[in-house]
C-alpha cells in the first residue's frame, strides 16, 4: 500500500496554493500539529476548488471569444 506521508501531502498542498511561486506558503513546523487525515482533507478540498475555479475561468474567458 502506498501510504502518503505528511511531507508528501504538504508538498501537494503547496503546489495547489502556490500558483507557480517557488516560495513556501506553509510553515513546515505545522506538520507536528496536523495529522495525515487533516492534510489529506486540505489537499482534497483544494483540488475540488481548483477544479471549480478552472470551470469558472473557462466561463469567464468564453465572453472574450471572437465569433465569426
Amino acid at each position: 500500500m502506498n501510504e502518503e506521508t505528511k511531507e508528501m501531502l504538504l508538498a501537494q498542498i503547496e503546489k495547489l496554493i502556490a500558483y507557480g511561486s517557488e516560495q513556501n506558503t506553509i510553515n513546515p513546523a505545522l506538520l507536528e500539529y496536523l495529522t495525515v487525515d487533516d492534510l489529506t482533507s486540505m489537499r482534497n478540498n483544494l483540488m475540488e476548488k481548483a477544479g471549480t475555479l478552472k470551470e469558472e475561468d473557462k466561463a469567464w474567458l468564453e465572453q472574450f471569444k471572437k465569433y465569426e
